[in-house]
């Protein structure tokens, strides 16, 4: 199997089925030009370890998709950690209304980001080369967005500081980690409710739900948190 064949194409959809995503055939075209961008670009600069055809399917695209399910139509999505267009372009890509801004501190990598929104003719979507500490200043990107979306999260504490700036009220943040500890969700958590007597320290409160899948075809867990201010 290569990228962009038919069975690689089948594989998309089918996968996304299982979620109860539709994917048109379209919509794998998109996603398959996209991949063989990836892997290209990836010889000469590292924007993923992945690159067995298989695998770049199910581990980027398809673990990418179960997050529109969070995100209302004509949604302002910014997409902080964006390396090689995760889950930023696929998300666009199934839902063509959202605005979508993609961020990364590598030069390298919002050059290849933005390369694949020429290619695919993309509009309403934008790559900058920044951290999100930095673009958190900018009077024009401040309260902008519905929704903040990273797959690049360490701590989830440590991420909802990161994303807050950029929410407009009632915005939600998305992480998409691995198969979720308890003690990671416990210290988010802690931030809005206070450890031992101490004080919360959020500024404002906030509900968590984790929503756990399985990706299509292999045995690992994956989870969206799902922060909603």
């Amino acid at each position: 199997m290569h990228i962009g064949s038919q069975k690689w194409s089948d594989l998309i959809i089918e996968g996304a089925r299982a979620f109860d995503i539709g994917v048109s055939h379209r919509q794998a075209g998109q996603f398959a030009a996209h991949a063989a961008e990836l892997v290209r670009w990836n010889r000469k600069i590292n924007l993923t370890a992945i690159t067995d055809p298989f695998e770049v399917a199910v581990k980027h695209f398809l673990d990418s998709l179960p997050a529109v399910r969070h995100i209302p139509e004509g949604a302002t999505l910014l997409n902080i950690g964006s390396g090689g267009g995760f889950p930023g372009l696929p998300l666009k890509i199934l839902m063509p209304s959202l605005a979508v801004t993609l961020i990364d501190s590598s030069r390298k990598k919002v050059n290849f980001l933005k390369h694949v929104i020429r290619t695919l003719h993309l509009k309403n979507i934008e790559a900058l080369q920044i951290r999100a500490e930095d673009l958190a200043h900018d009077p024009l990107y401040r309260n902008r967005f519905d929704v903040v979306v990273s797959r690049a999260v360490s701590s989830l504490a440590l991420f909802r500081g990161l994303a807050l700036p950029f929410l407009i009220g009632g915005g939600r943040i998305l992480a998409l980690k691995g198969d979720l500890g308890i003690e990671e969700t416990d210290e988010l958590r802690a931030v809005q409710i206070g450890e031992a007597g101490d004080p919360p320290t959020a500024e404002r409160p906030f509900a968590v739900i984790v929503e756990k899948f399985q990706l299509p075809f292999l045995d690992s867990q994956r989870s969206i948190v799902v922060i909603k201010s």
